[in-house]
């Protein structure tokens, strides 16, 4: 299950991906989710539990949210150890001013950005990755 930790090669080959879909970050306060969600991600705060969710899918469960994100998957297996990718994908999207959340998994990295940025947002990440700088 061993991931590449290399910075160059993490950059050169992390084939960006622009998921389709609307996305978005819902909280509950209870720290439960619905039995019937269809949660994408979560993540467990002191404040309650942040789940990421279609767009669809909160509004159906009635979720209160205010941010509507794309979601990006860069295709490279990283390691979880591995050190500057999330630095060097989320400097290339602030210079560009688009804010990134990043979501590292075992097997990829997942970035949220404003949907509106989704598609800006990809060609800077094929640029990254075109030019294999570390």
């Amino acid at each position: 299950m061993a991931g590449e930790t290399s910075l160059n090669a993490l950059l050169r080959d992390m084939t960006p991906v622009l998921n389709p879909g609307e996305y978005v970050f819902c909280t509950l306060p209870s720290g439960a989710a619905p039995a019937a969600a269809q949660v994408l991600g979560s993540f467990r705060e002191r404040e309650g539990l942040t789940l990421i969710l279609e767009r669809g899918e909160a509004e159906r469960l009635d979720l209160d949210f205010d941010y509507v994100a794309a979601w990006l998957t860069l295709e490279v297996h990283s390691a979880l150890q591995a050190v500057g990718l999330t630095a060097a994908v989320a400097s290339a999207l602030a210079e560009a001013g688009i804010s990134c959340n990043v979501v590292a998994a075992v097997f990829h990295d997942h970035l949220f950005v404003a949907h509106r940025d989704g598609s800006q947002a990809l060609q800077i990440l094929r640029r990254l990755a075109g030019s294999g700088r570390a």
